[in-house]
């Protein structure tokens, strides 16, 4: 099964994105549907079944306290020819993802070298809009949306289908102090 690690934005900050996308949305790339933008704090890829009970066991044994965080700015990577838009998110994303990799690194998963927090909003199928697409991102690069308390991350499957991905929830793991 297809699994990733993630922490779901809050309702408010969700009913805000289709008001962002409609500021750069065109044919050639795919929007991301505002109920499915997360932050992911690592991707996992095709996970054995049998192997998820002790996923969960151990991303259990994952200690972090409650966080605020803020979702602010909109950019993309990787520059010039421009694949994925994103919502930036601040706050102590890399400490948490660390801890999931530490909690991950016994099943065979790399550590992440080039973590940076984003809410990924639409990937670019046409390389060629990128400089289309730097213009209406620059109208909108310093959009905020708000804060809001991180005491949560989720396991999550993702099943690809041809009208996009269904994510499921398989566990979620609290803040423990």
């Amino acid at each position: 099964m297809r699994c990733f690690v993630a922490v779901d934005l809050p309702a408010e900050i969700k009913r805000e994105i289709p008001a962002i996308q409609q500021a750069f949305a065109m044919n050639g790339l795919k929007l991301v549907e505002p109920e499915l933008v997360h932050i992911t704090l690592k991707f996992l890829g095709e996970v054995p079944e049998r192997r998820v009970a002790e996923i969960v066991n151990s991303l259990n044994r994952v200690s972090f306290s409650p966080f605020q965080a803020r979702i602010r700015g909109v950019g993309a990577f990787p520059g010039r020819s421009i694949r994925v838009i994103w919502l930036g998110a601040s706050g102590p994303f890399e400490d948490l993802a660390r801890a999931v990799d530490s909690a991950l690194e016994p099943f065979g998963f790399e550590r992440d070298k080039k973590f940076s927090a984003h809410a990924t909003l639409a990937r670019v199928k046409d390389p060629a809009l990128s400089r289309i697409l730097s213009e209406r991102i620059s109208g909108i690069s310093d959009t905020d949306l708000g804060e809001f308390t991180v005491d949560r991350f989720v396991l999550k499957k993702s099943t690809l289908t041809p009208r996009g991905p269904i994510y499921e929830d398989i566990a979620e793991f609290r803040a423990s102090r």
